[in-house]
């Protein structure tokens, strides 16, 4: 009996063409795995697409409310966004990917775990670091380390030469991946920083902000201890959620984001991402969390955020390190609870109001209007004592001039 690996499959040219190479080098009976994180219509056509390439079996697995509740959700209630503005919609989904996929190779008794992810990214550490952690007996084959195809042109005549005759086009186009959280595009005229993204052609969740209606929408969102749980006043699961936001939100032209990363080889890498919905999340729930948290917690958790960000930009999610973080942003989130009320135009979400039973803002201390709770007069001892150090520090090197006088 041969051997089996588990080859992580999206249909797509590259992880086509590893098919016939898989076998053809390693003689593996392939198994083919397609994680459903959301991605939509790509699922469509994918058994007959994986048995014509020469395929033993196709796994189609549904993990995406895993994926919301147990990666996402994470990431939501620690605000984490890497380098200031990328919601790592990728980098989340890739640790629940290889987590099934590991669990498929134990269940088939393969020998290995293939993966179509290029030897310039960034997911090529993500699958790979997983795997180590959750089955390091298992060997790991990344074809595009080892084969010698170069081009889209390639890849077709290879197909072809082992009777695979798909409707694969030799165009460029961009590489996108995408779930439920983004969708994200690279390469054409991203690939030079000096252009503008054509986001006519570009833009699948989303219409550009100049091209969003005229009249805003406002919405609501109420969480419970850090997690969404009702849009509108209507309860539903994050995941649904984030289905109705990301509506919402794509219309009014939210979240488009245009950035050069570091990539964790090394490399600066430009992408555009569309969040729609992530990103009216994590605005709402960051602007909960100003109402809720002290000063101490919330400037600790900042730091926290992005560690944690960094983490699982660079594929670390099961780790120690990383489980550590998540308990402390648990403990923070106890009560982060509350409503809040959001304005949508043409690209931007402006604030339009907060509640919360926890908050610790109290209009009595805050207002301009002298209440029960402070005393002006207290400001001055306070000052002095804050101070202190600045002024100690100031008489001495006014005396230390002295001298040198």
């Amino acid at each position: 009996m041969k051997e089996k690996v588990i080859l992580a499959y999206s249909g797509g040219l590259d992880t086509t063409a590893i098919i016939p190479w898989l076998k053809e080098n390693y003689d593996y009976d392939v198994v083919c795995v397609c994680i459903d994180v959301g991605q939509g219509d790509e699922l469509d056509g994918l058994e007959e697409r994986a048995k014509l390439s020469g395929a033993t079996k196709l796994y189609i697995e549904d993990v995406v409310e895993e994926f919301v509740d147990d990666y996402v959700m994470p990431c939501v209630k620690a605000n984490a966004i890497y380098e200031n503005k990328y919601l790592l919609g990728t980098a989340m989904a890739r640790p629940v990917i290889a987590k099934r996929l590991v669990e498929i190779a134990r269940k088939e008794g393969a020998t290995a775990i293939c993966h179509g992810a290029t030897g310039k990214g960034n997911d090529q550490v993500r699958f790979e670091l997983t795997i180590k952690a959750l089955a390091p007996d298992l060997k790991i084959i990344a074809p595009w380390r080892i084969w010698t195809m170069t081009s889209r042109e390639e890849e077709i005549a290879y197909c072809q030469k082992h009777g695979i005759h798909l409707p694969f086009s030799a165009d460029n186009s961009y590489s996108r991946d995408r779930n439920l959280w983004h969708i994200s595009h690279e390469g054409l005229e991203l690939e030079d920083p000096a252009q503008a993204p054509d986001y006519d052609h570009l833009l699948v969740l989303s219409v550009p902000p100049e091209k969003a209606p005229e009249e805003g929408v406002t919405i609501s969102l109420s969480f419970d201890k850090g997690i969404p749980i009702a849009l509108n006043q209507k309860k539903m699961s994050p995941t649904e959620i984030i289905k109705e936001l990301n509506q919402i939100g794509g219309a009014h032209g939210i979240g488009i984001i245009d950035i050069v990363e570091n990539r964790v080889v090394g490399m600066k890498s430009r992408g555009v991402y569309e969040t729609p919905g992530g990103t009216i999340l994590m605005e709402a729930h960051t602007q909960l969390e100003e109402l809720i948290l002290d000063r101490a917690t919330l400037s600790a958790k900042k730091e926290i955020s992005n560690r944690f960000a960094d983490i699982v930009y660079e594929g670390k999610w099961f780790t120690p390190l990383r489980e550590a973080y998540q308990a402390f942003i648990d403990v923070t989130q106890e009560y982060v609870t509350g409503e809040v009320i959001l304005k949508l135009y043409k690209g931007n979400i402006i604030k339009q109001g907060t509640t919360s039973p926890y908050s610790l803002y109290n209009e009595s201390i805050a207002s301009f209007t002298t209440g029960d709770l402070y005393d002006h007069k207290d400001a001055e001892g306070f000052i002095n004592l804050f101070g202190l150090s600045l002024k100690v520090r100031a008489m001495k090197m006014a005396s230390l001039q002295e001298d040198k006088n």
